[in-house]
């Protein structure tokens, strides 16, 4: 009886470690930190998909569940496209969909899961209602996090910022809890910006910074500390370990400084992509499965050192 209680004991905490959600529950903010449900620091490390307009095959259920057993994720991102062809402004309902069946499965399977709007330009009304219509449908559930603005380009913090409100307000009057990233111009690499102005008024919101390491260096790690200090919670949604192109060789040094650096602040990282685009930051060769089940040749460089990252950061210590 003994032996039994101890293999079932055994089985339910391999099964929780497996299930982030049911380990970790409902996250919120405290200072800089995320945070799980017994206020414990929590880093969330994960994969994004590539735009689902030009990778839609990848969006399904098998290949979450293949990453969050074999990538070892804690969180995986959906990359919802809207300005380009065949993305959310021409296709809304399809688009929402593919990007439904995502959140499903990352439910299904107990990860984290953020909802991307994955775009460069502000499209409040669309937005606005793509967010509501998550909130009403999923809110409820402790793994969704809302990323409401993907990086910014030209716009000011100003606009950005005004923005962000309207749509954080549209949120908050049906989820009150889950997590909300804001971005900040210049693809998110200027966080000084609402450290020196940021929204006031509302719970567990973080803003996204997302780096290159092949481009973007010390000094953006030095400007982010300096954030930090002046209290603004960062998440990296999105980063990689080339060229800001999206291409080019690996910085291999550089990437692992950033790996360092999150890990050391306690700061969520997840890597781009999940396609099979002829670049270095798509992980997946044409080879590659729709489904999981992929193969050492059907991984790039960056999907193979993606993986061993993800795999050794997110094993129980």
């Amino acid at each position: 009886m003994k032996k039994f209680v101890l293999f079932l004991s055994l089985n339910l905490a391999l099964a929780s470690t497996a299930q982030p959600v049911l380990t970790h529950g409902q996250l919120s903010v405290e200072g800089v930190q995320l945070v799980d449900k017994n206020k414990q620091p929590l880093i969330l490390r994960g994969m994004s998909y590539g735009w689902h307009n030009w990778h839609p095959r990848f969006y399904n259920a098998a290949s979450v569940k293949w990453m969050r057993d074999d990538w070892k994720i804690n969180v995986i991102r959906t990359a919802m496209g809207i300005e380009p062809d065949g993305a959310y402004l021409q296709k809304p309902e399809w688009s929402a969909s593919t990007v439904r069946t995502v959140i499903e499965a990352a439910i299904k399977e107990n990860i984290y899961v953020i909802v991307d709007w994955h775009s460069h330009n502000i499209n409040q009304k669309e937005s606005i209602e793509f967010f509501k219509d998550i909130a009403k449908r999923y809110g409820k559930n402790p793994h969704v996090i809302y990323e409401i603005f993907n990086e910014p380009d030209k716009e000011t913090w100003e606009e950005v910022k005004a923005y962000s409100i309207e749509v954080i307000k549209a949120i908050r009057d049906i989820d009150p809890d889950n997590i909300i990233l804001v971005g900040s111009p210049q693809w998110d690499q200027s966080v000084h910006l609402p450290a020196a102005d940021p929204i006031k008024g509302f719970s567990n919101l973080m803003y996204t910074m997302h780096y290159y390491a092949g481009t973007h260096k010390q000094w953006l790690r030095d400007r982010c500390d300096t954030v930090l200090k002046q209290g603004l919670p960062l998440f990296i949604s999105e980063s990689a370990g080339m060229d800001a192109t999206g291409d080019g060789a690996i910085a291999l040094d550089e990437w692992t400084k950033w790996i360092e650096w999150a890990e050391s602040r306690k700061i969520s990282w997840v890597t781009w992509s999940v396609s099979d685009k002829d670049e270095s930051c798509s992980v997946l060769e044409k080879s590659a499965s729709s489904n999981g089940n992929w193969k050492e040749t059907d991984l790039k460089a960056s999907g193979r050192k993606a993986r061993e990252l993800l795999r050794r950061y997110n094993s129980e210590k």
